[in-house]
C-alpha cells in the first residue's frame, strides 16, 4: 500500500507565497538589470578599449527577451550593420537605371 506524498508544512508555507506574477515581476527585474549593465557596459566601451560592437548588440538582445521596443532597435542595429558590413550605405543615393 502507497502513501500519498505530501509536502511539509514549510515548502507549503514557502510555495503558497509565490504566485506566476510575482515568478514574472522578479523575472522582467533581472532580465532589465542584467540587460541594461550589459548595454551600458558596451557603451563604455565605445570610448574605453574593448568589443562595444559585440557587447551592445547582446545587452540588447537580453533586453529584446522582455520588451517590444528593444527588439525594434535591435532589428534596426542588426539591419545597419548587415548594410555597412555588405558596403552598401543606405543614406546613399542609389543609382538609376535610365
Amino acid at each position: 500500500m502507497k502513501r500519498p506524498t505530501t509536502l511539509p508544512r514549510w515548502m507549503k508555507r514557502l510555495f503558497s507565497g509565490l504566485h506566476v506574477e510575482n515568478i514574472k515581476v522578479v523575472r522582467r527585474v533581472i532580465v532589465s538589470v542584467v540587460g541594461a549593465t550589459i548595454l551600458l557596459i558596451g557603451i563604455a566601451l565605445l570610448v574605453l578599449p574593448g568589443p562595444a560592437f559585440v557587447v551592445i548588440p547582446v545587452g540588447l538582445a537580453i533586453l529584446a527577451t522582455e520588451y517590444a521596443w528593444v527588439r525594434r532597435w535591435l532589428k534596426k542595429a542588426l539591419r545597419i550593420a548587415s548594410n555597412v558590413v555588405s558596403g552598401r550605405d543606405s543614406a546613399a543615393p542609389r543609382e538609376s537605371r535610365v
